[in-house]
């Protein structure tokens, strides 16, 4: 079996969940921003939305579920682990001469799940997003479509 370019550890050891919002604007900040409040206040309104105010801009704010079965994960790059050796207690059959030539293989890039998420806080400028006119919501409704598609199996119809 190849060995895999990129791996994410399993949901199972990640105990965190997450409250994600996807904003309409990029951000050139990594790190703390204490107290937060300062900058992100976000105000319940009386229709389950969200009205907040990012650097005097007006951003209407929606919580969106992903479907049943599905779930985020928020990662960071980390180091691949090592590939285990086989003990010496099995037998081999055949000996196999394996040529390593570092250049021809490729990176294996790892990440580590820090929290998960079944739902994200989608903001717009001035007014609610909406599947029609946001790519991030259109294109997270299609890949969920297209993964199903190409996961599932085709119907066998009985001629009976």
């Amino acid at each position: 079996m190849a060995r895999p370019i990129f791996t994410v550890e399993s949901q199972e050891t990640i105990p965190k969940k997450a409250q994600v919002n996807l904003l309409p604007c990029r951000i050139h900040h990594d790190g703390d921003v204490n107290p937060i409040d300062t900058y992100w206040n976000p105000q319940d309104d009386q229709d389950q939305t969200k009205t907040a105010y990012l650097r005097g801009r007006k951003l209407q704010g929606k919580a969106v579920k992903l479907p049943e079965g599905y779930y985020g994960t928020i990662v960071e790059k980390s180091e691949p682990k090592k590939p285990e050796n086989p003990s010496n207690d099995e037998e081999m059959t055949e000996v196999i001469e394996i040529q390593d030539d570092s250049d021809d293989q490729p990176e294996t890039g790892a990440m580590t799940g820090k929290a998960t998420f079944d739902e994200l806080m989608v903001w717009n400028h001035e007014s609610l997003a909406n599947s029609s006119e946001d790519p991030y919501l259109r294109g997270m409704e299609e890949w969920i479509s297209f993964a199903e598609q190409t996961h599932s199996y085709p119907e066998k119809h009985s001629d009976n």
